[in-house]
């Protein structure tokens, strides 16, 4: 892994932040919890390793001094990344996982995205988007909104329960981290979804799974309005994401245009990056 330079004010301050456990529990409440319970964890059987990338992730995800970079998701994760079977993994050395990976894991997931932002695949979705506007919900925090914006993309996200505005069990308030990175407006009784979308690219980022209805609820909504253009990012049918009409859908109706061949995904998730283009 890359080493960390840290400048002697920076290092300073997030030592006095560590040795302060009230503080820190108390402004970073999720990384004071992770750094009580990592070392506890099996690990990937690399010491250095395991130090070096938890100095990475206080230091991107402390933003005391302003510090934290446009992506700050991705400079967390990107050194993890290598080649498995074909797929660039997020992982411990030689595509092995760890259960205090796994724990990082999700406390980036609920701070920044399920989905990891690759500058490759932003840019792929840029391309594919051309100069259409983007429709995103299900948004969570807006996280790749706010990344897609960046690129110059016109990107309105939606939420059924943005996490400015309403309680989300899977982006929960906290103190020190951030509600939405780009705005998301509360999806109503039509997903958020409204007006001619002929000229807009859908955008489904990890729609909820397990029989939930959303992904199919909102691509059917989507087509009525004259969508035909659509970027998933989620597992295949049968994974974590999207319900069985929604891939139903996609066979009925849909054309598989673009894949994503350099998505970056979590080791030990199947999730992928599609373009799709309505028949």
């Amino acid at each position: 892994m890359t080493e960390l330079v840290l400048t002697d004010g920076r290092r300073r301050a997030l030592v006095e932040l560590l040795d302060d456990q009230r503080r820190l529990a108390s402004e970073y409440p999720g990384l004071s919890e992770y750094l009580e319970t990592a070392p506890t964890l099996p690990g990937s059987g690399d010491d250095a390793f395991d130090a070096d990338f938890d100095l990475r992730l206080i230091h991107f995800m402390v933003d005391d001094e302003g510090v934290s970079p446009p992506n700050p998701y991705w400079e967390i994760v990107e050194p993890l990344v290598s080649k498995k079977e074909g797929r660039r993994v997020v992982s411990a050395p030689g595509g092995r996982g760890s259960a205090r990976l796994a724990y990082a894991e999700t406390l980036l997931q609920s701070t920044y995205a399920y989905a990891i932002p690759s500058p490759e695949t932003l840019g792929w979705i840029a391309r594919f988007c051309g100069d259409r506007s983007l429709v995103e919900v299900g948004a969570g925090r807006g996280y790749w909104a706010a990344q897609l914006s960046r690129l110059g993309l016109a990107v309105d996200a939606f939420d059924v329960e943005p996490p400015s505005a309403a309680k989300n069990v899977s982006f929960e308030y906290a103190a020190h981290r951030r509600d939405v990175f780009h705005e998301v407006e509360a999806a109503d009784g039509d997903e958020g979804l409204s007006g001619d979308q002929s000229g807009a690219v859908l955008f489904l980022c990890w729609p909820p799974g397990w029989g939930n209805e959303m992904a199919s609820s909102v691509l059917s909504r989507f087509e009525q309005l004259g969508g035909d253009r659509l970027v998933y990012i989620g597992e295949p049918k049968g994974g974590k994401t999207g319900d069985d009409r929604f891939f139903e859908a996609l066979s009925d109706r849909w054309q598989l245009s673009e894949v994503d061949s350099n998505f970056v995904s979590w080791w030990n998730l199947g999730d992928v990056a599609q373009g799709w283009i309505r028949r």
